[in-house]
């Protein structure tokens, strides 16, 4: 590692997918050391805009953070520059261990520390500062199904390259977590669980609608693996003293709006149903006054004719409607076959 001077004199590079390369371009503009980043294809545009807006140099490579990464170190060879890794830089780790610290400070009567797992630095971090302080804390770790390298290092008892898949965790979407990292996190961590991206879209809606926060998907995943049905939804949780760190509010808004559906879908408040009806005057129009009288309201609607192997003078239309809820759901469905629509729901 090089000096604060050779570094203001040549500058430091990362890979990140948004982030660390924020908070390396903020206090870079700040501390007048140039910087560049090297993000994934699959980095919130929210993320890469705020990051040119603090002066960084923006590179576009990868279809993940692994080969964002590996870019990144072949142009220290050529450029001379510092690499500042997000994750498993040792002074980075001690930084993450302070939120742990504030935990405890804060919240000493805490019980459970659930954390977001990417490349493992966070937790680790935490792990170390909380367990040190208070031993008998629970830490437990979550990260996405299309991103375990974590759980996968564990199995191997050492970092080892994971196959990752688009998630609404991406910055969670690490395919090695840091050798650092690693070993001081299996040491301190309890437990890492696994969560859907279902639960990780459930959990951005109950923030936004209960705590009027913004978080994006990696953030969420801790308050995903606690939610009902999911994997720390269990009897010897119940009653503890929770923390979870909400770790990142970078999320694009037009991502955010598909994960706000996909949440209400997934809280069966927008559900889609296929039905029959008359394609003769007033057919459509009865299905949707029907909806209307029983609070169903219409999101979206088109019928099919061409495809239907029935009656000529019946079409065939796909509704999207917002509901309530389950029970307002079943009711609906109800209705619709007591008036002969014989709806057939998506997933049933």
């Amino acid at each position: 590692e090089h000096g604060e001077e050779y570094m203001r004199k040549n500058g430091v590079i990362a890979a990140s997918a948004g982030n660390h390369a924020l908070a390396l371009a903020y206090h870079g503009k700040d501390l007048n050391v140039p910087v560049t980043v090297v993000m994934p294809v699959v980095a919130p545009l929210a993320k890469v805009d705020k990051c040119k807006k603090f002066g960084a140099n923006i590179i576009i490579h990868g279809a993940h953070i692994g080969e964002a990464k590996e870019h990144a170190e072949e142009l220290i060879q050529s450029s001379g520059l510092e690499y500042v890794n997000g994750y498993d830089d040792p002074p980075i780790i001690a930084g993450a261990g302070t939120i742990g610290i504030e935990i405890i400070e804060d919240v000493p009567c805490v019980d459970v520390v659930v954390v977001p797992v990417g490349g493992a630095g966070l937790i680790a971090g935490i792990g170390c500062a909380v367990k040190t302080l208070k031993p008998d804390v629970k830490v437990y770790g979550v990260e996405p199904y299309f991103a375990a390298s974590y759980t996968a290092a564990l199995k191997a008892q050492m970092p080892v390259s994971t196959k990752v898949t688009p998630t609404l965790a991406d910055g969670l979407a690490v395919p090695m977590v840091g050798s650092h990292a690693f070993e001081v996190a299996r040491h301190y961590v309890d437990e890492c669980v696994l969560c859907t991206e279902k639960e990780v879209s459930l959990a951005i809606l109950r923030l936004i609608e209960n705590e009027k926060m913004v978080v994006e998907g990696g953030g969420a995943t801790g308050l995903a693996a606690l939610l009902p049905g999911a994997q720390l939804d269990r009897h010897d949780l119940k009653g503890k003293n929770i923390v979870v760190p909400l770790c990142g509010g970078n999320i694009d808004t037009t991502v955010l709006g598909r994960v706000l559906e996909r949440g209400l879908a997934a809280d069966d408040r927008m559900k889609n149903f296929t039905a029959t009806v008359s394609d003769r005057p007033g057919g459509i129009g009865r299905l949707t006054t029907l909806l209307g009288e029983h609070g169903a309201s219409i999101k979206d609607m088109y019928h099919e004719r061409a495809f239907l192997q029935s009656n000529i003078d019946f079409v065939k239309v796909k509704c999207v409607v917002e509901l309530q809820g389950l029970e307002h759901a079943r009711h609906v469905d109800k209705i619709l076959e007591e008036n002969g629509y014989d709806p057939v729901w998506d997933g049933d």
